[in-house]
């Protein structure tokens, strides 16, 4: 560990850091005014600080601390003496492991040390759990498009704010990513996400489900049971289908957005509703606003910041980055792998998808389970994908007449490593297999042809296939 030592006594100060560095320490030491320039010129960051051991009288202490939190929260800090910790705020206090007075007590000391080593560690941890959780969030919105571009600035803009926002788009588009989204990228990030499909629980049911009910509220009623509200107490609610939400239930909707409290069902308690909203929906509002079956006062406490979700047909130019993004999550959680030739992947660019992301992740599925492991061309997609002809597809001939996907056969043309790494081995294995497959099905399983086209040994495709388990015909 490296540590800082402040301490305006020379003698003690001396006598201190013998010590820690007894204990194979590094330690920068300094009087109480010189603190914050030492760490300047001693340490190349704040995270090269593991620890401050400093003398300090209550009345400067709350001050001081709150500047070492200032320049990284997750510094601990050990104090020279006993000083009251009255006046300290308790999110400052925990940064205090310990009061250790002099001379030191050995068993105290190490103690101290390790609690404090722990402290940094688990706090680096949780930072940086947070910082992959985050891009791992923002992953699920991969592409470069405008319209994909324009949504992560939105994003960026009101994650933090305490205001209601409105997620409009098609089926499939991702609202409930970007809802996730921007609840792990608030301060409410720790407490619950409870999402709740307004339009699949039945309209008798809808004001239970949000609200909660006592018990004898109604028939069924043999418990008291929280509603959704009371579940995502400091966290986020989120509401989807907002639009198939009935007009009886939108009013008490609204009074819980001016109020902040409302009422269980069959209760005449009123409860705080700590909670940010984000709602969805697929339907045009406003259309509904003028037919009636919207109210205007409740679209306006909702639509406070809108978010437009482009749909599929209006970002091409994503569909390979969200085809690569799939297979990836597919390969991490050991459920496959496939690949798509350039012809493929073309066809597929001039679906409409009318379904959008949801659609196009239910074929990449479906396909790396009837064909796992294997290279995708115009004629494996199902009908409706198909939007070029055959003759389209971008075939080379190699010089053994085997008609293979030029974007395995050109060299000049690197494999896309997935976002999450690969199993090298496995993966070679695998395409090692689906090549002599090939070649053992265009070579009607006779392993000399197979051989001779993919220029090895026939002994040496024999152990293969046996390795594989393959089947191939005997000898002609």
């Amino acid at each position: 560990m490296k540590i800082l030592l402040v301490h305006d006594d020379l003698v003690l100060r001396r006598d201190l850091k013998v010590v820690l560095e007894f204990l194979d320490e590094t330690v920068v030491e300094c009087g109480t005014q010189e603190w914050q320039a030492a760490i300047d010129e001693n340490f190349e960051s704040a995270e090269d600080l593991a620890l401050i051991f400093t003398q300090c009288g209550s009345e400067e202490l709350p001050d001081f601390l709150a500047l070492v939190d200032e320049i990284d929260v997750s510094v601990p800090v050990l104090l020279s003496g006993e000083t009251s910790l009255d006046k300290v705020d308790d999110v400052l206090k925990k940064k205090v492991i310990a009061q250790l007075d002099s001379p030191l007590n050995y068993n105290k000391t190490i103690d101290s040390l390790y609690r404090a080593q722990v402290y940094r560690e688990q706090y680096s941890n949780s930072v940086a759990r947070g910082k992959q959780r985050q891009v791992q969030l923002f992953r699920s919105l991969v592409g470069t498009s405008r319209g994909v571009q324009s949504v992560r600035e939105l994003m960026s803009q009101v994650a933090d704010k305490e205001v209601s926002v409105l997620i409009t788009g098609e089926s499939g588009t991702g609202k409930e990513v970007v809802a996730r989204n921007l609840h792990y990228n608030s301060h409410r990030r720790n407490k619950p996400f409870v999402p709740v499909n307004c339009g699949a629980i039945p309209a008798e049911l809808l004001e239970s489900e949000l609200f909660g009910h006592e018990k004898g509220a109604f028939t069924g009623a043999i418990t008291t049971r929280a509603g959704r509200f009371e579940l995502a107490e400091g966290g986020t609610l989120f509401l989807d289908e907002i639009g198939d939400m009935p007009l009886s239930m939108q009013v008490k909707i609204l009074r819980v957005l001016q109020e902040r409290t409302f009422e269980r069902v069959g209760g005449n308690k009123t409860l705080k509703a700590d909670v940010r909203v984000i709602a969805a929906t697929h339907k045009s509002l406003e259309d509904m606003i003028v037919d009636g079956g919207f109210r205007e006062d409740l679209y306006y406490r909702l639509n406070v910041f809108p978010i437009e979700m482009p749909s599929l047909k209006e970002r091409v130019e994503d569909i390979p980055l969200l085809m690569n993004e799939l297979i990836s999550r597919m390969e991490k959680e050991k459920r496959g792998s496939i690949r798509f030739n350039s012809a493929a992947i073309m066809s597929l660019c001039r679906h409409e998808w009318p379904g959008n992301v949801r659609e196009l992740a239910n074929l990449v599925e479906r396909l790396s389970i009837t064909h796992p492991y294997d290279v995708i061309g115009v004629t494996e997609l199902p009908n409706k994908y198909r939007h070029i002809e055959d003759s389209d597809e971008d075939f080379t001939i190699s010089d053994n007449g085997m008609k293979v996907p030029s974007v395995i056969l050109d060299s000049d043309a690197p494999a896309l490593l997935p976002v999450n790494g690969v199993d090298l081995k496995e993966y070679l294995a695998n395409l090692e297999k689906t090549l002599i497959q090939q070649a053992l099905d265009e070579s009607s399983g006779v392993v000399a042809r197979a051989a001779e086209k993919l220029r090895i040994r026939r002994t040496t495709l024999v152990e293969k296939v046996r390795k594989y388990g393959l089947n191939n015909k005997e000898d002609e």
